[in-house]
């Protein structure tokens, strides 16, 4: 209970993710406290905040879960069946316009399995458990982590019929530099890798930025302008075309989670699953 609070930042947060009463975590967290004899956590209204002593109680109570999973997991006795809650936080492209609509196979091959999918344009923290299962762009080169390819993806510029038959098609790149450009919000970029835009030309200075894959889209779809869009999102839009076709973008999405849950049935079952979807459907992300 108390990793749960540490890691939320909130009790009210933490009791959701639990599944107890807000009320009933905050005292188990306080007879903690008067068991150690040491304030753990400085609690505002807005949410609470490790002391130092609380700091380095975290660090051991990590290591205590830790130790706590593999002695389950070498004696056969965790997660026999596939059951419980798995939070997978993924890219909103990804997340929306692919495993939406595909992960539902899974909860029911396993009725006592929980599915939360997240799917927001933002890192996600797996130390403080904000995810069980993080779809990255990047392979993490830091922390106790687990990753592996996913699968290879590209992206290419797109505008809406509508838009090329008021404005032209570009013929060039210089010439994209005569329509309005669609990007992301520059300094809320989380990952070098969504920088697609310097790949393409120096200068995009986007008149419309939007923090999300598909927000972009659906500006795109609505003749805003012309925008760099994952091409697995683009084609299921008749509407869209494709401009300087011979401009591409590669990139890649990796799982990745916590060393500490790598045996965890429930875990490898929905990374196992990820993987079967994507090689299912290969052919739409090349």
């Amino acid at each position: 209970m108390f990793l749960a609070v540490a890691r939320a930042g909130q009790i009210l947060a933490a009791s959701r993710r639990l599944g107890v009463n807000h009320a009933t975590l905050g005292r188990r967290v306080t007879a903690l406290e008067e068991d150690l004899r040491t304030r753990l956590l400085i609690r505002r209204t807005n949410g609470c905040e490790l002391t130092a002593e609380g700091e380095v109680f975290f660090r051991a109570a990590e290591r205590m879960e830790t130790e706590m999973l593999a002695a389950q997991a070498s004696t056969g006795r965790i997660d026999a069946a596939i059951a419980g809650t798995v939070r997978i936080g993924a890219p909103d492209g990804f997340g929306v316009s692919f495993l939406a609509s595909r992960l539902g196979r899974l909860t029911r091959r396993h009725p006592e399995l929980k599915l939360q999918l997240v799917p927001v344009p933002r890192s996600f923290s797996l130390s403080q458990r904000e995810a069980d299962i993080a779809i990255t762009i990047e392979r993490p080169e830091q922390g106790r982590l687990v990753s592996s390819k996913l699968t290879d993806y590209t992206l290419g510029l797109y505008a809406s019929k509508t838009y090329l038959d008021q404005a032209g098609t570009p013929q060039t790149v210089e010439a994209l530099k005569s329509h309005p450009r669609i990007g992301y919000v520059e300094d809320l970029i989380f990952s070098p890798s969504l920088n697609f835009t310097g790949e393409v030309m120096r200068d995009w200075d986007a008149s419309f930025e939007i923090s999300s894959a598909i927000g972009q889209t659906e500006a795109v779809r609505s003749g805003a302008g012309i925008g760099i869009l994952h091409d697995y999102v683009a084609r299921q839009y008749p509407e869209l075309v494709r401009v300087l076709p011979e401009t591409i973008i590669r990139r890649s999405y990796w799982t990745t989670y916590h060393e500490t849950t790598r045996d965890l049935m429930r875990l490898r079952t929905v990374v196992e699953f990820l993987k079967e979807l994507v090689d299912g459907e290969s052919h739409i992300f090349v």
